[in-house]
């Protein structure tokens, strides 16, 4: 026991002081260490918060509805881009061809997207590209991030929502906002089952944007009005797409 207890003595001896400091730490310091953690982690989420516009977007599936905010302040010329397209109904009938459970569910371009024809308004706008948007945003889960291909600047209407922690794409992928209602609806996303087509991770199944809106969180609004609105498009929606297989299967 003796022995045991020198080996002991011996190597706390060898130990760098700050280990030896840490070891010993009192119980007043843990909470305070911990009180700091709390404190830093609100300021986080209040400025995450900070950079959210009153604009609210949502995109109803089948499996649910998904709404998202923007960061203007963030990426104001992504932001202007892709709030304009939803305007324009430019997402309507398109879908979610990529889903990896944990990593993302990826919009398609809505330029082959969609299975609507677009007038010329809509092709105009969704032809477009915008400047690379880089910010210090961390890709985790629930924030939109923009797709592209290996020129910084080719952004257009594809975006993807994380589903996961991805700080691999910190800094390479434009992020312009993030999902503020509808977690529930992405869970059941990933549920679906997949297969793999290349680097792709995609749903066996169509997954349908049946109709977007909009709203503003800072223009007072009638809830009942609200409700009955979404369900009208929802089921408009899926009228359009039961015809759509209908006549094209």
């Amino acid at each position: 026991m003796a022995r045991a207890g020198t080996a002991i003595s011996s190597a706390a001896a060898a130990a760098p002081p700050l280990l030896r400091r840490r070891s010993g730490a009192s119980p007043l310091l843990l909470l305070l260490l911990l009180l700091l953690v709390v404190v830093f982690s609100d300021r986080t989420v209040a400025s995450r918060d900070a950079d959210l516009g009153s604009a609210r977007v949502v995109f109803q599936t089948v499996y649910g509805d998904i709404e998202f905010g923007f960061f203007p302040g963030v990426a104001p010329k992504t932001v202007e881009h892709i709030f304009k397209l939803v305007r324009l109904g430019c997402y309507n009938t398109n879908h979610f061809f990529r889903v990896d459970r944990g990593f993302v569910a990826q919009v398609a371009d809505v330029v082959g997207g969609r299975t609507a024809p677009m007038n010329e308004e809509q092709r105009v706008e969704a032809e477009k590209t915008v400047v690379g948007e880089f910010s210090s945003v961390k890709h985790v889960r629930g924030i939109l991030s923009m797709g592209r291909y290996s020129d910084p600047d080719s952004a257009s209407s594809s975006f993807s929502i994380l589903l996961g922690n991805a700080p691999h794409l910190d800094g390479e992928y434009a992020v312009f906002g993030r999902v503020t209602k509808g977690d529930d609806t992405l869970r059941k996303l990933e549920e679906l089952p997949t297969r793999q087509e290349g680097i792709f991770v995609m749903p066996l199944e169509r997954i349908t944007i049946l109709s977007t809106y909009y709203y503003d969180t800072k223009v007072e609004t009638c809830e009942r009005e609200k409700t009955i609105l979404k369900r009208r498009l929802y089921e408009s929606a899926i009228e359009v797409e039961r015809q759509r297989m209908k006549c094209l299967p």
